[in-house]
């Protein structure tokens, strides 16, 4: 274990990541893309010795009543193979690097273009989620971007032993150090100090819960992308293909439970509730959900009774789950839907099950989240399943990127103007 009393220069880190960022600027795509292949074998190569240290983070975990929803996200035993296979995806996505676009000669010959370039250094404060680890470094490198990681006490050992696999390939490769730094003490002092370097840090990146986001945002001095925070919906309409909505709640709950994509409440048009919910209840059931009913649903399966099915609570429609517990209440319509979503969805993932394409639209149009599903599992918010290769987080903002964060949101632009003597009169 790292000694988490070890003193660390934070500025000194910073400066070091600032320093090395014109290197990763300047490096061409081929460069780029050994590296990441080299990455990729090295979390293979390393696999042993990562796993041994994910099953201690485990042991650990376990034994301090961490839960199962935590447990999952920290668990690499089986997910290590998939982490190199996404490194590797990484490295056949196409370099934003450098891409010009918006091009146009004015009519006095002047010639402009914006082009796409590396935000510089980034600054991840992640949580239990080792694969975190590979995924940042990975979309750091392809884009061009020193970064310093900052992980949770409870996967350190998982964490530093893919540090150190990863850092060897970029090391053989020709890159800095300096690329790629993670924070090797636990004491949260230095989260306090990271979010101070913004002479050095140019973006901020949490990946966890509600309270490491609103201690970003209330502490930063540098700009911080929240995001990954779901209390996701689906709207079953009156019109909706029942047979197709199971399967499609199916999915969104129990595919992934532990993850920010998946479904917490579903809407129900009281049409249909009293033939729909009882199916909801017998198809979910029987793999573990369990579910939490405000009085309209529990009237429309005449008054519970059903073990598996509990009273809401006041918080239960703003809890995240993570789990295999849905919410479920009856709306009177469209316009009683789209209103319980605009009070209580944190705008990550939200959809609609319909066969009237106008109340489609007008979801779509209404709906003010990140991603808006229309007959689709919420679970398709994510980098790879959208046809992004990857993703860095999923953004609730509204300003810079939304959605999922893949290569492209990990780049801004600069003007290039290109003239002949040209002078402004």
């Amino acid at each position: 274990m790292i000694d988490t009393a070890t003193q660390i220069d934070m500025s000194e880190m910073g400066q070091r990541a600032r320093r090395a960022a014109p290197q990763l600027a300047r490096a061409r795509s081929a460069q780029k893309n050994e590296a990441l292949l080299a990455m990729a074998d090295a979390l293979e190569a390393n696999a042993d010795a990562i796993l041994e240290a994910n099953r201690l983070d485990l042991e650990d975990g376990r034994a301090n009543g961490l839960s199962d929803a935590l447990l999952d996200r920290l668990d690499l035993q089986k997910r290590l193979g998939g982490v190199a296979r996404d490194v590797r995806v990484v490295a056949d996505l196409p370099d934003p690097v450098g891409k010009e676009f918006d091009a146009n000669t004015l009519p006095n010959g002047l010639r402009v273009a914006r082009r796409r370039t590396p935000i510089g250094v980034l600054g991840v404060i992640y949580e239990a989620r080792p694969n975190v680890t590979a995924d940042v470094a990975a979309l750091a490198l392809k884009t061009g971007n020193a970064v310093i990681l900052r992980g949770g006490k409870e996967t350190l050992r998982s964490n530093m032993a893919m540090v150190a696999a990863l850092r060897g390939a970029l090391l053989a490769h020709g890159f800095p150090a300096d690329a790629f730094q993670y924070i090797e003490s636990t004491d949260r002092r230095y989260i306090l100090e990271m979010l101070k370097l913004h002479q050095y840090i140019d973006m901020i990146i949490p990946r966890g819960g509600s309270a490491l986001h609103t201690f970003c945002r209330e502490n930063s001095t540098i700009p911080v992308i929240t995001g990954g925070l779901g209390v996701c919906h689906l709207f079953v309409d009156a019109s909706a293909d029942q047979d197709a909505a199971l399967k499609i709640i199916h999915n969104a709950k129990t595919q992934r439970p532990s993850v920010c994509n998946a479904v917490d409440t579903v809407l129900v048009h009281r049409d249909i509730a009293a033939s729909f919910l009882p199916r909801v209840i017998e198809h979910l059931g029987k793999d573990g959900v369990t579910f939490r009913a405000e009085p309209g649903a529990l009237a429309a399966l005449n008054g519970g009774g059903d073990a598996r099915v509990q009273t809401a609570g006041p918080e239960d429609f703003d809890t995240e789950w993570m789990a295999l517990i849905l919410g479920l209440k009856v709306v009177d319509g469209l316009d009683e839907a789209m209103e319980h979503i605009r009070q209580h969805s944190t705008q990550h993932s939200d959809g609609i099950l319909t066969r009237d394409m106008d109340n489609a639209n007008r979801f779509v149009e209404e709906v003010d989240s990140a991603a808006v599903f229309v007959n689709a599992s919420t679970r398709f918010n994510d980098g790879s399943a959208l046809g992004l290769g990857a993703e860095i987080a999923v953004s609730t903002q509204k300003l810079h990127a939304r959605g999922p964060m893949a290569l492209e949101e990990l780049t801004t632009y600069k003007w290039v103007v290109i003239g002949e003597g040209h002078v402004r009169p």
